[in-house]
């Protein structure tokens, strides 16, 4: 595999002369309702919409970095706009191999592959072909992913007429929507399979359909229709001839049901008839309505946060984005304020099409090219799909949050009984010693069926709790917090069986005193295994603040939060190291491990966690936390990238917070890190790169925090506002925890208005450099600060 740095890739997706980067559980495979239709699709004109473009289709073998991305949160999609030989690569959320793989190893840690812990993979390709639509025959091609609607797109023309092809995922219709528009075209339509699978054409439909070897079953079905031309289809292949317009529509799924009772089955369910059922039902519907859905349901959810960081010059604006990216990444000195909004609003994007009501995005979202991703496109649970979940709140998408917390939920039962049979096992180095076990652990991966893969992972539980715990904190929803109040307890029910006492000398009177530790672990691929890891005892404070208020919030468990708040007070917390200066990762004053190590997890205190902070913690707390990050470095991989200018940013650091946002940003090419044509952010494994979207997702968190920070009580305007953003902007729809929402407008530097509106927050204080206003609202009311 290799990326575009050889001049003929870089001709082909950049254009010589080119116009640019336009700018301007859930829900199981079941049936449902037919939803509300618009009369007419409110579509964002195409000069204000927010607009990813390319002068060249994607090539088919570079699809995981060229092709762009489509889906509804259950259905996934890349498409590479090709006019002669267009392809879908399809994907379900729940397409999984792989069990509850509760066997452990001879050292007691679980099996982490393929054959065993499983899985995600690709379940079928489309295959759009129009003979001699290609080469010199086609003029004016562009290839769009279109963020303020929803909708991939390629326009050219041919023999003297403009064509336009567009796709898209409809979450409301549950189907992939193809549309082929302009002069007349004849082709074929085929239905790939990616297992040997059989594909079949009868009674108006294509289809295909599997079982994989844990018994998952599933299928796919494709229909298309014209009311211009013919449509014929049979012998596993749809002809169409003579099309003005053709309509075509997809949808897969599988058995899998979010219930451990059934074994994450569902065995009534029917995915090929209900497969079948879905394209037929739709294509009874217009193209023109199945758009106007879609458009509506998606503008609902990205309609709600504007972002303008100031201007681009003109001659920006006509590059295509492939070139965009190149020029900013060759020339750091000139901002280019609407490209780099473009890329948060990529983040929202991928987020709610990866992320609506079914399973959580894994380290892929919904999109992988092949069934052998890496790390088997997995929840990986030390900091990957804790990033996955940065955005959302602040974004304005705090539904797009909730499939992880619905996952959890319906893994918990598996979840409590592996552990309480396997923890414990004598060959698990991570075991209690102790001796005693409760609740609920994981090991670094999971999957889909209740199953943990690789080491185990200890503080997994209480870092999956705190992400959950996060929307709680932005939405104040108690409904939600019933749901996972049983993951939290069960977690907390866990750290009262690991904790153990030590004796810890104080380095500024001598004195000894016992102190509560984890046990022994490993701080996330990083050095030694040893008691007292920072990110396990920052993690475990967290865990037992959070039980705490939600026990008090639901008025229940008054016992186990005082309990918890005996274990919290006696928790041994990080101190400096004299040697280093920094917040120590051990409990040990030397550094051992690597001084610029990818992941900061002793930092998960500071951020995403508030235990630190720079406005209530000791100067030499944070001083010992920013020396860390100066340590680290300011360049790694795109996620690690992403966290440390998320950290730079509550350190008040402009500067180093945005120099890491371009990190995140920089294109990838001869298989480096950085970002890829699609914008998707790529991991450099030397050889080759894999997608990998928590850079993504991390990356546009780290754009807004620097633009408002909030904690329960704390509101900071522009905390870390970078010179190439400080001319002007607006920022709209800002989620803020406490149960606010918050629109910000800047010039100069400084803010000039801000509105606060109460979704179900009561009070806070508002900050903006040194001024500070303490408000009070009751839900739906709103405030309009001039600072």
């Amino acid at each position: 595999m290799t990326h575009a740095s050889s001049r003929r890739d870089f001709l082909r997706l950049t254009g010589a002369a080119g116009a640019g980067l336009a700018l301007g559980a859930g829900r199981p495979f079941v049936a449902h309702a037919a939803p509300e239709r618009p009369t007419s699709a409110s579509l964002v004109p195409e000069s204000q919409a927010t607009t990813l473009w390319y002068p060249a289709p994607a090539a088919e073998d570079r699809i995981i970095e060229e092709g762009l991305p489509i889906g509804n949160g259950r259905l996934g999609g890349l498409v590479t706009g090709d006019p002669a030989d267009d392809a879908l690569y399809l994907t379900d959320g729940s397409f999984w191999s792989g069990g509850r793989n509760d066997v452990l190893q001879g050292d007691g840690q679980l099996p982490y592959g393929r054959d065993d812990f499983g899985s995600f993979g690709l379940l079928a390709k489309v295959r759009v072909t129009v003979p001699g639509h290609t080469g010199a025959a086609v003029s004016g091609y562009r290839r769009r992913l279109d963020l303020s609607n929803g909708v991939v797109s390629a326009t050219y023309r041919h023999g003297g007429r403009a064509f336009r092809r567009e796709a898209y995922v409809s979450h409301p219709d549950d189907v992939v929507v193809i549309r082929l528009s302009g002069g007349r075209q004849t082709g074929t339509i085929a239905l790939e399979g990616t297992h040997d699978e059989v594909t079949t054409g009868t009674r108006g439909h294509l289809s295909l359909a599997g079982r994989l070897d844990n018994g998952l079953r599933y299928a796919a079905a494709l229909t298309a229709v014209s009311t211009t031309g013919r449509v014929v289809i049979e012998d596993g292949m749809v002809s169409f001839t003579d099309c003005a317009d053709l309509l075509v529509v997809v949808c897969a799924g599988t058995d899998y049901a979010p219930d451990a009772t059934r074994d994450f089955r569902d065995p009534s369910a029917d995915p090929l008839g209900l497969a079948v059922e879905k394209v037929t039902t739709a294509a009874h519907v217009t193209a023109p309505q199945l758009l106007a859905t879609h458009v509506a349901d998606y503008q609902r959810l990205y309609g709600r946060m504007s972002v303008d960081l100031g201007s681009s010059t003109p001659a920006q604006r006509e590059l295509s984005s492939w070139s965009r990216l190149m020029l900013r990444y060759a020339d750091p000195a000139t901002p280019d304020p609407e490209l780099e909004a473009a890329y948060l609003q990529y983040g929202r994007y991928l987020t709610i099409t990866g992320s609506r009501d079914r399973l959580p995005m894994n380290l892929q979202g919904l999109w992988v090219h092949n069934n052998t991703p890496d790390w088997y496109a997995d929840y990986h649970t030390d900091i990957n799909i804790q990033m996955n979940y940065w955005l959302a709140d602040p974004a304005g998408l705090g539904e797009c949050a909730e499939p992880l917390a619905d996952y959890c939920v319906s893994q918990l039962p598996v979840w409590s009984d592996v552990t309480q049979r396997l923890f414990n096992d004598s060959r698990n180095r991570f075991r209690n010693s102790s001796g005693q076990i409760a609740g609920w652990a994981i090991a670094f991966s999971t999957n889909i069926h209740g199953g943990s893969g690789w080491a185990w992972h200890p503080s997994g539980n209480a870092w999956l709790c705190a992400t959950l715990w996060r929307h709680y904190e932005y939405s104040q929803d108690r409904a939600y917090l019933e749901k996972i109040y049983p993951v939290l307890r069960g977690a907390a029910e866990f750290w009262q069986a690991r904790l153990i006492p030590t004796t810890v000398t104080d380095r500024e009177t001598g004195e000894q005193r016992e102190v509560l530790v984890d046990d022994i672990a490993w701080s996330p691929e990083h050095g030694p295994d040893v008691r007292g890891i920072t990110y396990a005892q920052e993690l475990a404070w967290d865990l037992f603040q959070q039980v705490r208020t939600a026990a008090h919030d639901l008025d229940r468990d008054a016992d186990l939060a005082e309990q918890l708040a005996g274990l919290q007070a006696r928790l041994y917390l990080p101190e400096v190291s004299p040697e280093t200066g920094w917040l120590q990762e051990w409990m040990s004053p030397a550094n051992l491990g690597e001084v610029t190590h990818r992941h900061l997890s002793p930092l998960v205190g500071f951020y995403p966690g508030d235990r630190i902070t720079t406005d209530t913690s000791p100067t030499e707390l944070v001083d010992g936390v920013r020396n860390l990050l100066e340590a680290r470095g300011m360049d790694s991989y795109g996620w690690a990238c992403a966290w440390r200018s998320l950290c730079w940013s509550r350190l008040k650091d402009a500067d180093k917070a945005y120099q890491l946002y371009l990190t995140v940003l920089r294109p990838s090419v001869d298989n480096g890190n950085g970002t890829a044509p699609n914008f998707f952010d790529m991991y450099s494994q030397g050889s080759y790169t894999i997608f990998q979207i928590d850079a993504n997702l991390g990356g546009a968190a780290a754009a807004l925090e620097m633009i408002l920070y909030s904690r329960p009580g704390v509101i900071e305007l522009l905390p870390a506002l970078p010179q190439a953003w400080a001319d002007h902007g607006r920022v709209t729809g800002v989620g803020a925890r406490g149960g606010f929402e918050v629109d910000v407008a800047w010039r100069h530097g400084k803010v000039s208005e801000a509105t606060i509106h109460s979704i179900a927050g009561v009070e806070t204080e508002v900050r903006a450099g040194s001024w500070s206003r303490q408000i009070r609202l009751r839900p739906g009311q709103s405030v309009t600060v001039r600072p």
